[in-house]
């Protein structure tokens, strides 16, 4: 069993739309079977509403399986008595960065997690520098959040995750409130902690953009999983992707344009650096 594993996963709730009306039923997430290793970087993606949100709920056990069975490090989410090991063991960043920034010092809310788990006051500090220097912001450990920038506030966020010391960090849609330089920030700082420190990293996230650099791909649909494999799998697969209504990377679209033309390109072509390639191979 990996290190988060879902069999038969569903979450239904009721949606109240008209006073005096009965309740409808919403299939949030159904039928789900994954198994995720630990170590692994894996992107979940999907449009607005697919669910992915639901599931990464799942995985810190903010959310508890209605059927099914979610497991964190072999332990099940419905244990009642296991919740607080989970959310150690599975640590969650959130999209807005400022819901989980409460300190006025950057590394007093970096320590604020490790402190009330009750960790020695030389362990908390030891654990902030960590974490601070695995998401290059030493820099900035004397100053106040607030006067951040997004993508600085978020690796804030992920740094005081890590102090805690989890096995994996479940990111949801992390880069969704930033400019294209604070997504790559946070992009950057969560794929050097699973590479440098062996995070298992989930991501999720409807940029399709930010898969290229995970090992395990899920596409998820209406609540199911309706797709899984590498990211050059996924990407082998466009017109899929259209019918999901997921926006297919500009290089990848114009490789398999180029392909239907007759142009000898393979499929999946990820890169910009990987079409030019292909094409120098014409002359």
């Amino acid at each position: 069993m990996g290190i988060i594993k879902a069999r038969k996963l569903g979450y239904d709730y009721y949606e109240y739309e008209e006073e005096g009306k009965e309740p409808e039923v919403v299939h949030a997430v159904e039928d789900v079977d994954l198994d995720i290793q630990a170590g692994q970087f894996i992107t979940v993606l999907g449009h607005n509403g697919s669910g992915k949100s639901t599931l990464a709920k799942h995985m810190n056990a903010l959310l508890v399986p209605t059927e099914g069975t979610m497991w964190v490090d072999h332990m099940d989410t419905a244990e009642d008595d296991d919740i607080w090991k989970i959310r150690q063991e599975a640590g969650m960043v959130f999209q807005n960065p400022d819901n989980q920034i409460i300190a006025n010092v950057v590394e007093e809310d970096v320590g604020f997690g490790p402190e009330n788990l009750g960790v020695p006051t030389d362990e908390i500090w030891r654990r902030v520098d960590e974490s601070l220097e695995a998401t290059g912001m030493v820099a900035y450990r004397k100053q106040s959040p607030n006067k951040l920038s997004g993508g600085q506030k978020q690796r804030v966020a992920i740094a005081g995750v890590m102090a805690m010391r989890p096995k994996c960090i479940i990111l949801d849609e992390p880069t969704a409130m930033l400019d294209p330089n604070g997504r790559k920030e946070v992009l950057k700082a969560v794929r050097e902690l699973n590479q440098a420190e062996g995070v298992t990293v989930i991501l999720i996230t409807h940029y399709m953009e930010e898969v290229i650099y995970s090992d395990k791909v899920f596409v998820m649909d209406e609540g199911r999983l309706v797709m899984q494999g590498t990211p050059r799998e996924i990407f082998s697969q466009v017109e899929k992707l259209k019918e999901l209504r997921l926006d297919v990377p500009q290089v990848t679209l114009l490789a398999y344009e180029l392909r239907k033309k007759g142009l000898p390109i393979p499929e999946g072509i990820l890169t910009i650096e990987e079409l030019v390639d292909e094409i120098c191979r014409f002359n």
